[in-house]
């Protein structure tokens, strides 16, 4: 059930990325990278080789977009709850 949320969520944030205003190149390859890595994640976790500096990328993601793009923000924060409660 978490691994399902936490695909909603990913999809959460894609969808807001294409209906924000134009991000950066840099904040979009960021965020780019982060999903790729949250989505091996998912996949590590099937495998149970967590990734423990994942959750820190993903903070550190909801500090740099908190000002300037909230909603994202707290998609992200959604995220790194979904992953804390996988245990990752």
């Amino acid at each position: 059930m978490p691994a399902s949320r936490l695909q909603q969520q990913l999809q959460d944030l894609r969808d807001q990325l294409a209906q924000q205003p134009p991000l950066t190149e840099e904040e979009s390859a960021e965020l780019f990278v982060l999903t790729q890595e949250i989505e091996l994640q998912l996949a590590r976790q099937a495998a149970a080789a967590p990734d423990a500096t994942l959750i820190d990328g993903v903070n550190l993601a909801v500090e740099r977009f908190e000002a300037s793009h909230p909603t994202i923000a707290g998609t992200l924060r959604n995220i790194v709850q979904s992953l804390a409660n996988m245990g990752i």
